[in-house]
């Protein structure tokens, strides 16, 4: 079981644009969000939904913080959380689809 979570309601910021940016980079994993095309739109519209409601005050940062700690348990990969909250590094020398997809998802990590 991935041990998600963590996201403060301080480094909401951070977390909204750093996925906002991943999910649209085509180089990263978070565009085939583990499912295809399908789930790929699907999770960016919750997370352009979740960030909208908090940014335009519908909902407040600590909801949103829980709401997109659920978000990660449900499109991203273990490895691709870690790579994100930089608590690890991404394969130096990438041999397969997924740790070149890691390599380049290491730009947009938060930690």
């Amino acid at each position: 079981m991935a041990v998600y979570g963590g996201i403060q309601a301080h480094e909401l910021e951070r977390w909204l644009n750093a996925l906002t940016n991943a999910a649209y980079d085509r180089r990263c994993p978070l565009v085939k969000v583990h499912g295809g095309n399908a789930r790929a739109r699907t999770a960016r519209q919750d997370l352009l939904h979740l960030a909208n409601d908090y940014r335009c005050g519908d909902s407040s940062r600590e909801e949103s913080a829980v709401a997109l700690g659920r978000w990660c348990e449900s499109y991203l990969s273990e490895a691709e959380w870690y790579v994100l909250a930089g608590t690890r590094q991404a394969p130096s020398q990438p041999q397969s689809e997924e740790e070149r997809s890691l390599t380049v998802l290491k730009q947009h990590r938060v930690g």
